[in-house]
């Protein structure tokens, strides 16, 4: 089961949004990765979640390259060995995990390619643990209406990002999750900065002690200035522009009750 990023799983086609640039378009069992292959990471992943399915898969799989492209056009494990780098799921490990047991564990053991990797500092605290629990939160929301989720997430791969071992690390990242309400195509924008814990000056990744992810909500319409991708309808469906009192700008997160959906 190879199928890939499904455009028409919600109630309303949603393309997978397209970077400008070359990519190398990889499917996998219900989501796909758009990468990126002089910066060896992903422009854009997409994958469908289907809640009223969703299944406890135990975990399994290791990582690996892709056999399908090159080794040099994927960061593999050199880039995170012996550092404070976590090899941080773009695509979540149980997002794809429903349906069918057999299908729900290729789908999962799926997750574990390099190319649906990026690195994130190591050490879980608030910040990072609400931004891998943001698509959890989306879709208890969703489970009122058609219990379908496509979400969308990457790294923001920015000029500015430091050089280590032959990639560079990337600083920030985005995350869209888009789902059908009352009203028709609804949808959050998420950035998640690391630029505070990420010190490749002394040619080893270092740790600021007292750093911190922030995580923040955002105006969709501002994600395409970070990365330069077309977001096709989803600026358009943002809730922030649908809230009764629109916040200004980027909005800190400090827990799910912060969220607007």
């Amino acid at each position: 089961m190879t199928d890939g990023y499904d455009s028409e799983f919600l109630a309303a086609s949603l393309p997978l949004p397209r970077p400008s640039g070359d990519v190398r378009d990889l499917a996998y069992p219900r989501f796909t990765v758009l990468l990126a292959p002089e910066r060896r990471f992903a422009a854009v992943t997409g994958v469908n979640i289907d809640g009223a399915q969703l299944r406890e898969v135990p975990r399994t799989g290791d990582w690996r390259l892709d056999p399908r492209i090159d080794a040099d056009e994927q960061a593999g494990p050199e880039v995170y060995s012996r550092n404070d780098l976590d090899r941080g799921h773009l695509v979540r490990r149980r997002d794809p995990g429903w349906g069918d047991p057999e299908e729900a564990r290729d789908a999962t053991e799926a997750t574990f390619f390099y190319t649906n990797a990026a690195p994130q500092a190591a050490g879980f605290n608030q910040s990072k643990e609400l931004w891998l629990g943001l698509e959890d939160h989306v879709l208890a929301y969703a489970e009122t209406t058609d219990q379908r989720i496509s979400v969308f997430t990457a790294p923001v791969l920015g000029d500015a990002d430091p050089p280590y071992r032959g990639i560079r690390v990337p600083l920030q990242f985005w995350k869209i999750a888009a789902w059908h309400a009352p009203g028709g195509l609804a949808a959050a924008g998420f950035v998640l900065d690391q630029t505070d814990l990420v010190d490749t000056s002394q040619g080893v990744l270092a740790v600021p002690p007292l750093g911190a992810f922030r995580t923040f909500q955002v105006p969709i319409g501002d994600i395409p200035g970070l990365t330069g991708i077309d977001l096709g309808p989803l600026p358009a469906a943002d809730v922030l522009d649908q809230a009764a009192a629109r916040p200004e700008g980027w909005r800190t997160l400090t827990g799910p009750a912060d969220i607007i959906v």
